[in-house]
């Protein structure tokens, strides 16, 4: 889902995690009522679903640690004691790439990069079927950003997820999805197959998109993207 700031894009994310009520329409979650089913019908299936964000730090309980933080998620808010789920933690944190080590530290000591790691650990200790990934890069380096999206092409490869991913970066768009909707104003504006949308724009919004993003507007005046 790509759009610029204001055009409604975390609100969707929002809707479809159940936090916010949709002004018209209905979500359906494989299928079956989301939106328009109470909070105590939803909260069966909630571990079916993930949210990764932008800022995870501003996420995370600031009194725990790595290690309690994960055992809040594993056990869904049961214990947050590691101890009881020190084999799933060291799981989780050696799936996204992190030393269990860390498990006794404070998230605030870690790095941008080990944080939002730490963020996907988190949203994965359920064993969702869907991850909402709202601009997890856009906080990191450059550097960074590939080493993310590459362990997010990794977990959906293994652990065969799909991803609702909100972005204003359009190259990492291009990368991560197959599908795509352009919003603008709170409005779908254009959706489709990813290749075939930043081919062959149809909506001067999506054109207007495509030609201010540096590379892929040079790309396109050269003979396509």
């Amino acid at each position: 889902m790509v759009g610029e700031s204001g055009s409604g894009k975390t609100t969707t994310a929002r809707m479809v995690l159940g936090l916010q009520q949709p002004d018209a329409g209905v979500v359906e979650l494989f299928d079956e009522p989301w939106s328009s089913v109470r909070e105590v019908d939803r909260r069966s299936r909630r571990s079916q679903l993930g949210a990764i964000y932008q800022d995870p730090l501003s996420s995370f309980d600031p009194r725990l640690t790595v290690g309690s933080l994960l055992a809040d998620a594993v056990s869904f808010g049961a214990t947050r004691n590691p101890r009881n789920h020190a084999a799933r933690i060291t799981e989780l944190l050696e799936m996204v790439g992190l030393d269990a080590e860390l498990a006794r530290r404070n998230p605030a000591t870690l790095s941008g990069g080990q944080r939002q790691r730490l963020a996907i650990a988190r949203a994965l200790a359920p064993n969702p079927r869907v991850l909402i990934c709202d601009e997890p890069v856009s906080a990191l380096d450059v550097s960074v950003q590939a080493q993310v999206l590459d362990l997010l092409d990794e977990l959906q490869q293994r652990l065969g997820l799909s991803y609702l991913f909100i972005s204003h970066d359009l190259s990492v768009i291009r990368h991560m999805s197959d599908d795509v909707v352009v919003m603008r104003a709170g409005e779908v504006v254009e959706c489709g197959a990813t290749e075939e949308v930043f081919t062959a724009p149809r909506h001067d919004y999506t054109r207007a998109l495509l030609a201010a993003a540096p590379l892929l507007g040079t790309q396109q005046s050269g003979g396509g993207l």
